[in-house]
């Protein structure tokens, strides 16, 4: 009957280097979850907030109210609401100015919007490469532990007078989980840098839409006051 394997006592027999990528490969592995769970509810959040601030923003509610309600806690609003925001601060700044052109006031609004979404998609898309690189290079990490263990064991083999599979299989086995435990990291990371990113890209569209469409409404709004 083959012995249970155990994980923590082929770490403890293995070499030094391979310990140290084991450690790394754990510590990768731990780091890349917690920006995983962090990204994912800060990034449901601003899906959520998004889709509650456009229905209200579409129910047919003043713009000048709204637009209160919303300086009201401009210290802890993102997404749509900070566009909308910067907007429309810009856009009525413009406006009391005289001599303002509509092209000009619509000109200064759509600027703070479009830097506006920016910073949005800078802090949305915060963290993302580090999983990006923890997928990538993980896996080779642990192959460099893989080939250094073994290459280990075989010098050791090569030193004895009767070599046998049993002298050396420790060592392999001892390499190998370094390459386990690269996959181990590398696999969630990529699937959550590809989940996330498809969150990111889903709300730059729907900001990008809204801020299109809020500044078709503010430039009918400045052009109708202009004809009078």
């Amino acid at each position: 009957m083959s012995a249970e394997i155990s994980i923590f006592d082929l770490f403890l027999q293995a070499s030094l280097l391979v310990k140290l990528v084991m450690l790394i490969l754990l510590g990768m592995s731990v780091l890349s979850w917690a920006v995983i769970l962090k990204r994912s509810k800060i990034l449901n959040n601003a899906s959520k907030n998004a889709n509650h601030f456009e229905e209200k923003f579409w129910s047919g509610v003043d713009l000048s109210q709204l637009y209160h309600e919303v300086k009201a806690r401009k210290n802890n609003i993102t997404g749509s609401e900070q566009i909308f925001y910067s907007g429309f601060t810009e856009f009525a700044r413009l406006r009391r100015t005289n001599g303002a052109s509509a092209d000009y006031v619509m000109e200064g609004a759509g600027r703070a919007m479009r830097v506006t979404l920016s910073k949005e998609m800078d802090e949305l898309e915060n963290q993302l490469p580090f999983l990006a690189t923890v997928g990538s290079i993980s896996p080779y990490i642990g192959l460099f532990g893989t080939v250094w263990g073994i290459m280990t064991s075989f010098i050791a083999l090569g030193q004895v007078k009767q070599a046998t599979l049993a002298m050396v299989a420790p060592g392999i086995a001892e390499a190998l989980i370094a390459t386990a435990m690269g996959l181990f990291a590398a696999i969630p990371a990529v699937m959550a840098y590809n989940r996330l990113s498809n969150q990111v890209s889903k709300l730059e569209h729907n900001y990008a839409t809204f801020a299109e469409e809020f500044h078709s409404i503010l430039h009918r709004q400045v052009m109708t006051e202009h004809k009078d």
